[in-house]
């Protein structure tokens, strides 16, 4: 019988994969063909979905792009022995995009079932957990520690060391929270690994209940994301009735339940505070620090808050060991991190490597330029609130402190590409009014510096192009990263100064220093 997979995750599914898999297996019965058809996860070759692979001797064949329409003619190639077609990819592990990347936290992803419980097994999964069963509490932190793993959602906060916080924290009861609300322009990293390998993410939780001695666990995902609500949801089932959750974590003393909680739409409440408010049932509102949710989190009580790839990366520092993953990466930013390529990218996708890598590697060996074929101009990167990079930075390796050192952030590793077409003005005044739409309201330089922020940049976009106004705008951008509770406002003027500094002309000014310009 040949196995056939067709991948399950949101970007085959926009591409009528559901209809795809309805083909094969209605094709295959009226040829009496014996098949199993497996709904495996994207690998991440965004490009090329709905990619069908077939497993044969040689490894699996993949066939990129297929339609409905092409079903009779790769049966009648004889696709299910990995027969020649135009739309075959060959071998999808040698796929260069694929086979070039550093896959650590991404190592299942398309490969496996995403529910099957024995697939993940069969694939390393509950080798971390095991590992961490075995270790005392502290010594797991110190491991951690020694990983060099740092929140992956952009703050890059060592991992380690708030676990080491909530483990010393006194109470009765404690908890793990994961922040699954991806709302960031282009990223779609947490998405990819929640319906593609969501037991990895499990799995990271439970040993973050069993080190630091919390009970109870939410994944906390936005509404937009149904597909990983529904994958996520169908795990844990199963990961109950395997006994990896409840009362006994795989027959020990341990005991940690876990849920799913759905966001409601709010782009702030991806900031940890405002998230604890949400999953609360409160007004998603960034709270005051301190304390910190490590020490008074969730209902008050000890909290790990952390994202969906720092958890899911937990079990393979557990399992192959601390000093194995600190040999990735270089300075302070160990390991590795999904690069998600999007915008005007020709190859569009996930790219898991160790920092150190430069954007230019990133958009032309992976992305293969712009999908409009034009020069690439700017690469905004960290999402909507990160800067947009000009074409001499772009060797610049990507890590969070050289990447610091030119005012730019990593964030969780989105990268939106934009051709010599794109108005860098227009979109910095976009930042702004996006700001002003998603704010909280709770700060004044977040509620009301975005909307001046949009009236003073369509002031020079109308011709006032005075040094006054650029004044303004540079002052207006202090104020909102000095005075803003959290991200959302301390960030927005990152997007605005890159375009002004390093894209003036597009604002109708001159190029001139920050220092003359102010």
């Amino acid at each position: 019988m040949t196995r056939i997979y067709v991948p399950r995750d949101s970007s085959a599914l926009a591409l009528g994969a559901d209809a795809l898999a309805a083909a094969i297996e209605a094709e295959a019965q009226r040829r009496g063909v014996a098949i199993e058809l497996v709904r495996n996860g994207s690998r991440g070759l965004l490009w090329l979905e709905p990619l069908v692979e077939v497993a044969t001797p040689q490894g699996r064949i993949g066939y990129a792009n297929v339609g409905c329409a092409e079903v009779g003619a790769l049966f009648d190639a004889g696709f299910t022995q990995g027969g020649a077609h135009p739309r075959c990819v060959g071998p999808v592990d040698a796929i260069p995009y694929l086979q070039k990347q550093q896959r650590l936290t991404f190592a299942r992803i398309g490969v496996t079932d995403p529910l099957s419980v024995e697939d993940y097994v069969a694939h390393g999964g509950l080798a971390g957990l095991k590992a961490a069963l075995a270790m005392d509490g502290e010594a797991a932190c110190e491991a951690l520690i020694e990983s060099g793993l740092r929140g992956r959602g952009g703050a890059a906060f060592p991992a380690g060391i708030k676990w080491r916080t909530v483990r010393g924290a006194r109470a009765a009861q404690k908890y793990i929270v994961c922040n699954a609300d991806e709302g960031d322009s282009g990223t779609f990293s947490d998405r990819l690994l929640m319906e593609s390998d969501p037991y990895a993410l499990i799995e990271g939780m439970i040993i973050a209940g069993v080190v630091t001695g919390a009970s109870r666990g939410y994944i906390y995902v936005r509404s937009e994301y149904p597909h990983a609500i529904a994958a996520l949801e169908a795990a844990l089932v199963r990961a109950r009735e395997a006994g990896w959750l409840g009362a006994g974590v795989l027959g020990t003393a341990h005991a940690f339940g876990l849920e799913v909680a759905r966001g409601a739409g709010s782009y702030v409440c991806g900031e940890e505070t405002a998230l604890l408010e949400s999953l609360e049932g409160k007004r998603g509102v960034v709270r005051a620090k301190p304390p910190v949710p490590a020490l008074a989190g969730l209902y008050g009580q000890p909290t790990v808050i952390n994202n969906v790839i720092t958890l899911a990366t937990v079990p393979v520092i557990f399992a192959r060991g601390a000093a194995f993953y600190r040999d990735f990466g270089m300075g302070r930013s160990r390991g590795t991190l999904p690069f998600q390529l999007a915008g005007n990218v020709r190859q569009g996708g996930l790219v898991e490597l160790a920092f150190g890598v430069t954007l230019r590697e990133l958009v032309y060996d992976y992305g293969a330029g712009s999908a409009s074929g034009r020069p690439v101009r700017a690469v905004q990167v960290g999402g909507p609130l990160g800067t947009y990079l000009p074409q001499s930075q772009w060797d610049i390796p990507l890590d969070y402190e050289a990447y610091a050192a030119v005012g730019a952030v990593v964030g969780h590793g989105g990268l939106v590409v934009h051709d010599d077409t794109s108005n860098l003005a227009e979109l910095a005044q976009y930042a702004m009014h996006f700001c002003a739409l998603e704010s909280c309201g709770k700060c004044t330089p977040c509620r009301i510096g975005s909307t001046r922020g949009v009236e003073v940049i369509q002031r020079i976009r109308d011709g006032d192009r005075s040094p006054r106004q650029v004044q303004l705008l540079r002052e207006l951008c202090d104020t909102m990263v000095s005075g803003s509770l959290c991200a959302m406002g301390g960030m927005t003027p990152y997007p605005v100064m890159s375009a002004l500094d390093h894209f003036p002309e597009d604002f109708g000014l001159d190029a001139m220093p920050r220092e003359a310009a102010a």
